[in-house]
């Protein structure tokens, strides 16, 4: 979705889409060509089944941007043209930065901040921040909304981090052991207490 975002912003940049915002041209398509590598080397190293995943969701990444190049430089021009770019740009843009909301959830419910790393958050808040108030000054509205959405989210993110980052995760966690069976590690069961006559653990009870 980085990648996605980083093409149309560079497109929507361009002076026969938008005028002025070179800046944002040269960033998203310095920001593309690292993600590019990132997905390449990815899809080079990662195993058959998520190799085959993500190489789908590349194709879909550069589908998307073909088409809206090719419909804004064939099919519209002036306004509509920066309207249409725009809009994906500002669409896809929503979505990269909405993409960490699972992982906010999953610290919410483990009451851990382990999954969530600080520096990620940190820049994910900076880079909002910083592009929501270029698009202010700028008064362009498909740079400042996506923005300012990603300035709100980078916030909860941090203020996660703070609340979570001295948690461990929950008591019990579960590891698969070599018979397939679940090893549970947290308090012990009422029954693990419990005395026999025999000094012996029926076999129904054990482990």
């Amino acid at each position: 979705m980085t990648l996605l975002n980083c093409l149309l912003s560079a497109w929507y940049g361009l002076p026969f889409v938008s005028k002025n915002n070179i800046l944002v041209s040269t960033i998203n398509g310095t920001g593309a060509a690292i993600e590019s590598i990132y997905v390449l080397i990815f899809i080079i190293y990662a195993p058959k089944k998520e190799k085959a995943k993500i190489f789908g969701l590349f194709t879909f990444v550069l589908t998307v941007f073909t088409a809206v190049a090719l419909i804004s430089l064939f099919a519209l021009h002036g306004n509509g043209r920066k309207l249409f770019c725009g809009l994906a740009a500002t669409i896809f843009s929503i979505i990269m930065y909405a993409s960490p909301l699972s992982i906010m959830r999953l610290v919410i419910k483990s009451k851990s901040a382990e999954f969530m790393p600080f520096f990620l958050s940190l820049f994910v808040f900076l880079c909002g921040t910083s592009w929501f108030i270029y698009g202010l000054l700028g008064r362009d509205a498909f740079v400042a909304v996506p923005n300012g959405f990603g300035c709100g989210l980078g916030t909860m993110q941090l203020i996660l981090y703070f609340i979570y980052r001295n948690n461990k995760g929950s008591q019990e966690i579960k590891k698969p052991s070599g018979n397939g069976t679940s090893i549970e590690i947290g308090e012990k069961k009422p029954h693990q207490d419990k005395q026999h006559p025999n000094g012996k653990v029926p076999q129904d009870e054990q482990v």
